[in-house]
């Protein structure tokens, strides 16, 4: 175990970048073989336009490093939060770790994503992809980055994080974010099953279809008990029956442009040309 520490303690950052990169790369040649949907659209292009907008949250993301470093010597040192209460086994302080990051980091920043205007304005970016493959995992506009950390650094400080669950915690949510979001075909019976536990790709693309109340579900990265516990979990019989995209914003035009992405929560909505959509379904979240 003291290996295990050690090496997230000081996890190289030629691993940390694997992770990320070599993630994409297998789930993008499994997603070629067995996929969902047969998209037919330009893989490449479209996985350029992802990749420069996760290098700009990336960018975003990496000056908050010295806080959520900060935030975690400090916790240690003063033996604040749940995994410092009582003394328990390390495995059981990376498990809590792991658990209690992914519902503040992920599941809970998700959920309020998708309950404030102000913030939606740029998660809705991640939402316009009419094509989710492994690349929109990682397609988010960069403001996104800053309310992704803070929650992050919130989490930190609740389990009392050392720094090596923090790292823990990023590599999972980062391969667990490319499995979910890939365009692949599993088993529908081994989906469900897993889906009792961890978010899968069924579970998660519920999440992509580009109405409600189907945008409005399934908000967990790593692990689905947070769905079920909380009342978010929804799937669907029929896959063939979800389309992606977000129903305010399914002009190409509008999702295929990273300039137009990356100023699209400064916009006001103006519909497509010849949207079906009426004025209701036009108006922000909030």
């Amino acid at each position: 175990m003291d290996a295990f520490i050690d090496f997230f303690e000081n996890i190289p950052t030629v691993f940390r970048a694997g992770i990320l990169i070599g993630g994409i790369f297998v789930f993008w040649i499994i997603e070629g073989v067995f996929p969902l949907f047969e998209f037919g659209y330009k893989k490449v292009r479209h996985a350029l336009i992802n990749g420069l907008l996760t290098v700009l949250f990336v960018v975003i993301g990496l000056g908050f490093a010295g806080v959520l470093l900060f935030t975690s010597n400090w916790a240690t040192a003063n033996e604040f939060g749940l995994i410092h209460i009582v003394e328990i086994p390390i495995w059981l302080q990376a498990v809590i770790g792991v658990m209690v990051l992914d519902l503040i980091g992920a599941y809970t920043v998700h959920w309020v994503e998708h309950k404030v205007k102000l913030l939606w304005r740029f998660h809705l970016i991640h939402h316009s992809d009419t094509t989710v493959d492994v690349t929109t995992g990682l397609r988010h506009h960069p403001g996104e980055a800053v309310f992704r950390m803070l929650f992050t650094v919130v989490g930190v400080l609740i389990v009392g994080a050392p720094i090596w669950i923090v790292f823990l915690y990023q590599s999972l949510s980062a391969l667990f974010t490319h499995f979910n979001h890939a365009n692949i075909q599993m088993p529908k019976k081994l989906d469900r099953a897993l889906s009792w536990v961890f978010v899968t790709p069924y579970m998660h693309k519920v999440h992509h279809h580009y109405t409600q109340p189907l945008t409005d579900t399934n908000y967990g990265n790593i692990f689905a008990i947070w769905d079920r516990m909380f009342g978010t979990f929804a799937e669907v019989e029929d896959t063939n029956n979800l389309k992606y995209g977000i129903d305010t914003h399914m002009d190409p035009k509008e999702h295929d442009d990273v300039l137009n992405l990356l100023k699209m929560p400064f916009q006001e909505y103006r519909p497509p040309v010849g949207s079906k959509f009426g004025d209701e379904d036009q108006k922000d979240k909030g």
